[in-house]
C-alpha cells in the first residue's frame, strides 16, 4: 500500500495553469516528478467558482498530452473558473491538482492587430485589424476583441537606420485606417502596432514589422 501511496504522490500533475490569448484558453500542466510519470494518462475537470459539482472534460479524459483546450468551457468571460487534473499510471490514480482561479475577461492576453501597409510617394497608409475572439456571431463571423474591451490601436514608426527599440508613436485611437504623411522619400520605414487597453493599462505584444521604402 505504501508503494501505491508513493506512486500516487510522484505522478501527481504539477503547475496546473490556465493560458489564454484572445479568449482562446488552454489548461497546461507538467507531469509528476517520478521518471515513469511521463507514461501517465491525465483526466481534466472544470467548474465555475461557487458550483459544487465538477464537470468532466470528455476530450481530455485519459489523455497523454499535457494540455487541454477549455475555450468552449470558459465562454462566459465574466465568470471565474477552476480546473483540476489528475494522473493515472498502472491502475494507480493521483490526487487532483487544482489550478488557480481564472477569470477570462480579466486575465486573457490580447494579441496584436494585423497590419497592412500601402505606400505612396510621401505617405504611408496603415490598415489595422483587431484580433478576433473564438466566439462567433449568428452569421458565423468571429467577434473581434474590440467588442469586449475598450481598445485603442497604437501605431509606431521605426526609421530603419535607428535601432529597433526606437519606436515613435504616430497614432493612438480607434480608426482602422490611418495615413502617415510627410515622410522622406528614399527612406525605409517600418511600422509596428499594438492594442492598448486604457482601463487595465494593458498592452498587447507588437505586431510583426511591416517595412516599406518610399
Amino acid at each position: 500500500a505504501l508503494e501505491n501511496q508513493d506512486l500516487q504522490d510522484s505522478i501527481k500533475p504539477q503547475k496546473v495553469e490556465f493560458h489564454s490569448l484572445n479568449f482562446n484558453t488552454t489548461l497546461h500542466w507538467q507531469p509528476g516528478w517520478a521518471r515513469e510519470a511521463r507514461d501517465s494518462l491525465y483526466f481534466v475537470q472544470y467548474k465555475v467558482y461557487g458550483q459544487s459539482t465538477w464537470q468532466n472534460k470528455d476530450e481530455c479524459w485519459g489523455i497523454s498530452s499535457h494540455v487541454c483546450d477549455l475555450t468552449h468551457e470558459t465562454s462566459d468571460i465574466q465568470e471565474p473558473y477552476y480546473s483540476r487534473v489528475r494522473a493515472a499510471l498502472a491502475g494507480v490514480y493521483s490526487n487532483w491538482s487544482l489550478s488557480c482561479r481564472f477569470t477570462p475577461w480579466r486575465e486573457t492576453m490580447i494579441g496584436p492587430p494585423m497590419v497592412t501597409v500601402v505606400h505612396s510617394n510621401k505617405s504611408v497608409t496603415v490598415k489595422l485589424q483587431a484580433p478576433q475572439s473564438p466566439y462567433k456571431r449568428r452569421r458565423g463571423s468571429k467577434i473581434p476583441m474590440t467588442n469586449y474591451y475598450d481598445l485603442l490601436y497604437q501605431v509606431f514608426i521605426i526609421n530603419n537606420f535607428l535601432d529597433e527599440q526606437h519606436r515613435v508613436l504616430v497614432y493612438e485611437g480607434k480608426e482602422k485606417v490611418i495615413k502617415i504623411q510627410n515622410l522622406r522619400p528614399g527612406v525605409s520605414y517600418c511600422i509596428v502596432a499594438r492594442m492598448y487597453m486604457p482601463m487595465l493599462d494593458h498592452s498587447s505584444a507588437y505586431s510583426s514589422r511591416q517595412c516599406t521604402m518610399l
